[in-house]
């Protein structure tokens, strides 16, 4: 009897294994009849996000040395992909409240929609207001210590309409965090919500609070708040809403401050990102707070800008890569970006979009799992921002004729969101020559895509190379393209 029991076992689980072995393992990526849909932008050009060639492979088991390739391995998986968006500002708002019903509808859609436009499912918004906006304000009476006069009415005119129309557009499939500028000016040394300072000791745990007050407005309101950033731009003394933190003062304030109090709060689930500053410190600032085993169990990534090249260098993309391989059970999401110092007369210009390629694909590459764009919608004079720093958007409003501007970064960007779907996983992709560069993911449902550009100024043929097999792709100068098979 025994021996007939222990076999049953044996045979169940054996067979529980077997399953659960299948499962696990992943279907080979077969070319096999597949057709790979070209879609391109190119500069000098009227090709915007265009389909202009529907390939076919054929075996090519050895590349030659004289030939230009793009290599993809769908079998080498990385990190899975969260999304692409961009920031529902006050400026955006207040903008979009000004256009007509049918062009309102028409930058939903641009952005929101996957069939119609680039299908966003990441925004960012603010903690009261940043220097996106008419002006400077907070959710409670100055020096309401208690936080007894908190609500949330001023975004209630045109920043929360927005946002829940951008929700409804995008179908459920978008989610939303925040992020503070500057705390109230009497929490402050220097009593300004501008012109950077300090968070005063006394207010670390009345800030703490005022996250829970905001996140349960928003969320009373009818929107979720998927998480939040501690602070934009820690250590950047701006002329705007700023405040800074050293890296011990930020991972003090989320592990003993902000971190139990959310916790407490029943907000635990909220995605709690570091630093949102540039590539250039971001090593130091993750090591600081992620070596802290209190702080780093409330951290879920790692956030960061582009604005390192402030200083007259390159964008530092490899530290990007330095902090994925220390702490590897981290994310890190790009949290800002924008073509700063607005000139209309450039509105068309190509490089500012190429900017948007080039830091998309390398910081793909680099283990990113989101990618969020600064104003998803700004006006004809880049704003409006009260302290004047004006900047690009991808799309412009022109309050004077109504009309909106499409500007190159939207394709860029679009070459991306359109294309590639949440829990897609980055694949391997290099290519055999600098000119081009290209990152690649495979979708849930087990199409690639691949997005490549040409940083020449001159037309570029490639093989497209998946295993021993390969299509012929022709790029032209200063173009983006995205593959889909």
């Amino acid at each position: 009897m025994k021996a007939t029991i222990f076999s049953l076992m044996l045979l169940i689980t054996t067979s529980a294994f077997s399953q659960q072995k299948k499962k696990t393992i992943p279907i080979p990526f077969s070319t096999k009849d597949k057709v790979v849909h070209v879609y391109t932008s190119a500069d000098s050009t009227s090709l915007r996000l265009t389909n202009t060639d529907n390939l076919k492979f054929s075996v090519l088991k050895q590349p030659m040395e004289t030939q230009t390739c793009v290599f993809v391995d769908p079998n080498k998986t990385y990190q899975t992909f969260l999304g692409i968006g961009g920031a529902i500002t006050d400026a955006s708002a207040e903008v979009f409240a000004k256009l007509s019903v049918e062009k309102q509808q028409e930058v939903l859609n641009a952005y929101f929609s996957k069939d119609k436009g680039i299908g966003y499912t990441l925004i960012r918004t603010t903690i009261h207001s940043s220097d996106f906006g008419p002006s400077s304000y907070t959710y409670i009476t100055e020096g309401d210590k208690e936080l007894k006069s908190f609500n949330i009415e001023h975004d209630k005119k045109y920043r929360i309409p927005l946002i829940k129309k951008a929700m409804e557009t995008a179908a459920g499939k978008a989610i939303l965090y925040a992020t503070p500028w500057s705390p109230p000016a009497f929490m402050k040394d220097n009593k300004d919500m501008l012109h950077g300072g300090k968070l005063l000791p006394e207010f670390y745990q009345t800030w703490a609070n005022y996250y829970v007050k905001f996140i349960n407005a928003y969320e009373k309101a009818g929107i979720p708040i998927w998480g939040l950033t501690i602070q934009n731009e820690p250590m950047a003394l701006q002329i705007w809403e700023s405040c800074i933190y050293t890296a011990e003062e930020e991972r003090d304030f989320l592990k003993n401050y902000l971190g139990p109090t959310l916790k407490k709060a029943g907000l635990g689930d909220k995605k709690i990102t570091v630093w949102d500053h540039n590539r250039d410190l971001m090593t130091q600032r993750a090591s600081v707070i992620l070596d802290d085993p209190e702080a780093n169990k409330y951290v879920w990534g790692v956030g960061f800008h582009w604005y390192e090249n402030w200083s007259g260098g390159e964008p530092m993309f490899g530290n990007v890569d330095v902090v994925h391989k220390m702490y590897p059970d981290k994310n890190l999401l790009f949290t800002e970006g924008c073509n700063e110092r607005f000139n209309a007369e450039k509105y068309q210009l190509w490089k500012n979009g190429e900017r948007y390629g080039k830091s998309m694909i390398n910081d793909f590459n680099n283990g990113t799992v989101g990618w969020t764009d600064w104003n998803i919608l700004l006006d004809e004079n880049g704003g409006p921002n009260h302290v004047g720093n004006f900047c690009f958007a991808p799309i412009h409003g022109d309050l004077k004729t109504g009309e909106l501007i499409y500007t190159p970064s939207y394709y860029f960007i679009g070459h991306f969101s359109k294309f590639i779907d949440k829990n897609a996983k980055r694949i391997s992709s290099v290519s055999s020559r600098s000119n081009l560069i290209s990152t690649s993911f495979i979708n849930p449902n087990g199409k690639v895509v691949t997005v490549v550009m040409n940083l020449s100024g001159k037309k570029v043929t490639y093989s497209l190379c998946v295993g021993t097999n390969a299509t012929e792709v022709s790029i032209l100068p200063h173009a983006i393209q995205t593959l889909v098979y």
